[in-house]
């Protein structure tokens, strides 16, 4: 989850945990350890953009480390806070469940977690997005108004069970609307006779309300959208592989890193004599006739050393406020304009 979200869920953890003893200061040390496993994408600035991709949610978002960061930033917590009575098991417990809750979260998302790390797997349910305001905003007003009462510790508490309690609720909820989203895919395809081999689906920016299908056939991708809102039926786009594009390349151990890290769920494509790879599994940022632009692509090139490299295509943000009214319209059902 962003940033934000993952502040609110540790700042409510420990404030559960510390609360009494520390009043809001239990908040900011929650905050901290929120924060601490997301420092994984400094890796952009040590290493390349694909090496850093695969080091994101892997050691620092694992049991493993949510046990030894416990162990190591629970004694610091515990060095600064032992005078208001603050023990080390205290210290250590409240950065352990601020770890794991912050990978607990990430598994929700779209971007596989490794919360098993050093085993090679990610967890993913693929219910909610990254940024979504109907998860973060009632969390953020109850923890807001636990910290307020100062001196009313059990309203304090109840207060903050109340944020913990509505958010994993919400969170329930996104698993039952995917769900319902998932079998009505399903139903279309049989409906539409569309034979196929895997499916994704996801909820879209921001919301759990309008949802996407990326359905793998023989030779093709499909995407499709489902609306809760919406009364159309369920219509696929068709995205060609185009594995051919490659050639002799296919075996490259660069594009096996990018095929991995897309769950599969890639096509190749060809413009001006240069060729990109896109990962399926964020969607579409926008399309104008022929011209395709997904939400990561990366573009391949040869080095001054003749070797091959990639580079993510950078975004225009204003693509990105496109793309978000696009949505709006779609959750009703609307046309694009």
């Amino acid at each position: 989850m962003d940033s934000l979200t993952q502040i609110v869920l540790g700042g409510a953890v420990g404030n559960a945990l510390l609360g009494e003893k520390l009043k809001n200061k239990a908040v900011l040390y929650g905050a901290i350890a929120g924060t601490i496993p997301d420092l994984d994408v400094l890796a952009i600035f040590f290493t390349d953009p694909i090496s850093a991709l695969e080091f994101h949610r892997g050691f620092t978002h694992s049991i493993l480390f949510a046990i030894l960061g416990a162990f190591l930033f629970g004694f610091l917590l515990y060095w600064f806070e032992k005078k208001k009575g603050v023990t080390y098991e205290e210290g250590v417990w409240l950065f352990f469940w601020g770890f794991f809750t912050h990978a607990a979260l990430d598994v929700f998302t779209t971007w596989g977690t490794r919360v098993l790390w050093p085993l090679d797997y990610s967890f993913a349910f693929k219910s909610i997005f990254v940024i979504d305001p109907l998860y973060t905003l009632p969390f953020l007003f109850f923890l807001l108004r636990s910290m307020r009462e100062k001196t009313n510790m059990k309203r304090r508490l109840y207060l903050n069970r109340l944020g913990l309690y509505v958010s994993s609720a919400y969170l329930g909820l996104t698993l039952l609307l995917k769900a319902v989203a998932f079998y009505s895919f399903t139903g279309a395809l049989d409906k539409q006779h569309i034979a196929y081999n895997a499916m994704s689906v996801k909820p879209t920016i921001m919301n759990t309300i309008l949802w996407t299908a990326i359905v793998e056939t023989k030779d093709d991708f499909l995407i499709g959208e489902y609306s809760f809102f919406g009364s159309n039926p369920i219509e696929f786009k068709k995205y060609p592989k185009n594995r051919e594009v490659i050639g002799s390349l296919e075996k490259h151990y660069l594009i096996h890193r990018l095929v991995r890290l897309s769950e599969g769920y890639y096509t190749f494509s060809e413009v001006n004599n240069e060729i990109y790879f896109n990962d399926l599994r964020f969607g579409v940022l926008k399309e104008e006739g022929e011209e395709v632009q997904f939400a990561f692509s990366y573009k391949f090139f040869i080095d001054e050393k003749g070797e091959l490299g990639v580079k993510e295509v950078k975004k225009d943000k204003r693509d990105g406020v496109k793309l978000l009214k696009s949505i709006g319209r779609k959750i009703f059902g609307l046309k694009e304009d």
